[in-house]
């Protein structure tokens, strides 16, 4: 039976590069000399701190065209509250979501049942989700369906089988 798997994954490498510029850009431009900005990739989250306010907002959005460019996902970065440091400073965390979590899953399953079409079934796998169907059709409706709607996750499909 035709099967794929529907996934929410980030490419490190891209979200490393994308940081890697930013650090290097921000060393060099003028309007960022002097304000200590600063932005720290660890596994699961990005740091981000400045002097001010409207310069992590600045920061934020130089991190944005950058894995714009680099085909990242927006979706994946959730921003946590601007916290004020020590000295009038502003800092902020980006967790990278990647995975599917429980609850998104069940919404996907919701959503696939709910198109109504014969002979399609889904199942979380971990952080994956699992679409089976008899025939190949119904499960590019199913992708298509779902590109169609946000969900608030980076989708992508893989492992599609005849």
């Amino acid at each position: 039976m035709p099967s794929f798997d529907v996934v929410s994954e980030i490419d490190q490498q891209e979200v490393r590069n994308a940081v890697d510029q930013v650090a290097r850009e921000t060393a060099t431009r003028y309007d960022f000399k002097g304000t200590g900005t600063i932005i720290e990739l660890t596994t699961d989250e990005i740091k981000l701190h400045s002097s001010s306010e409207d310069r992590l907002a600045a920061l934020r959005q130089l991190l944005e065209e950058k894995l714009v460019k680099r085909k990242v996902s927006l979706r994946a970065l959730d921003y946590q509250k601007v916290e004020e440091a020590s000295g009038a400073a502003a800092r902020q965390v980006v967790k990278l979501v990647a995975g599917i979590s429980r609850d998104k899953a069940t919404e996907l399953n919701k959503h696939i049942k709910s198109l109504g079409l014969k002979g399609v079934q889904s199942q979380v796998q971990g952080e994956q989700l699992r679409v089976i169907g008899k025939k190949r059709d119904d499960l590019q409706a199913v992708i298509a369906s779902l590109k169609e709607r946000d969900f608030g996750v980076p989708l992508q499909f893989s492992n599609f089988r005849d």
